[in-house]
């Protein structure tokens, strides 16, 4: 006799509720301390789970971490797009300039710190120890992200797809790096703080990266030239 479909759906439904909270449980981990110092064996302690039951929801804990990866890509694609909608085209009196755009585009990573800091370790590690099927679902996730984002800096811009992916590309991976060599919350960052020799060593991670980003918006040439 086949088991009832209602039995099927509840544990498909367990099955995703214990996915989220292992994801939760991560993702409060690594905001609390840093994506790299996190264990598998921390996210299982966390869900109440041996960390041999984790393998039944996620090969790896980089798995764990990408998708949380691909999560941030979508919040921070949202909320950036929508914040830019609030311009006009650069054909309209309230467009917003350069400088304006690249400062958006800083203030909305930089709000991010878990974003960030999972966009740096992304390419050095969490893409490494995965599935081919894994870095393909989550490489799906953000080339639509980078489009959608694309299509908006063109339309405020009127720069080509092209640059518009080069603005992402950049933004992201520098706010990544950044905030590692900023070392937030860290005896790093104290010891920058505390020796004035050290000085150069304290980044200020929005406003270098919205000068970073004004810089490579200015030398872009406008399509309607």
């Amino acid at each position: 006799m086949s088991t009832p479909s209602p039995q099927r759906a509840r544990s498909a439904a367990a099955k995703q509720q214990r996915e989220r909270a292992i994801l939760d449980a991560a993702r409060s981990l690594g905001a609390e301390r840093s994506v790299r110092e996190v264990t598998l064996t921390d996210i299982a302690a966390a869900v109440g789970m041996h960390k041999s039951a984790m393998l039944r929801y996620f090969e790896t804990r980089e798995q764990i971490f990408l998708a949380l990866t691909a999560e941030g890509w979508e919040d921070w694609s949202a909320a950036l797009r929508a914040r830019l909608k609030e311009f006009g085209d650069v054909t309209e009196a309230g467009g917003g300039d350069r400088g304006t755009i690249a400062a958006v585009i800083a203030q909305s990573l930089v709000a991010r710190p878990f974003f960030c800091d999972l966009l740096a370790q992304a390419p050095l590690n969490l893409e490494r120890n995965v599935s081919m099927e894994s870095v393909y679902a989550f490489k799906t996730v953000v080339l639509g992200e980078v489009a959608a984002v694309a299509a908006e800096l063109c339309r405020l811009l009127a720069i080509t797809e092209r640059a518009a992916v080069d603005v992402i590309a950049t933004a992201t991976s520098m706010a990544g790096a950044l905030l590692q060599m900023a070392a937030p919350g860290t005896r790093l960052r104290t010891l920058y703080e505390t020796r004035p020799e050290l000085a150069h060593a304290l980044v200020d991670v929005e406003p270098q990266l919205t000068r970073i980003l004004t810089a490579l918006l200015n030398g872009m040439p406008s399509t309607e030239r």
